[in-house]
């Protein structure tokens, strides 16, 4: 139960690198990237504490 757990939360976290990298190699304006990045990120906290069982 505890390594399933584990597992999860780091493919959750390496997804969320994976796509902050590839937004950052979009060619957009800054604006932009910076409110998808604010986007990636809160959407990979929420899910890592659901996973967790926070809420």
């Amino acid at each position: 139960m505890t390594s399933s757990i584990l597992i999860s939360a780091l493919v959750t976290v390496l997804i969320v690198v994976l796509i902050l990298y590839l937004i950052d190699r979009l060619p957009v304006e800054g604006r932009l990237k910076q409110i998808a990045r604010l986007i990636v990120v809160i959407l990979g906290i929420l899910s890592l504490i659901r996973l967790l069982g926070v809420v």
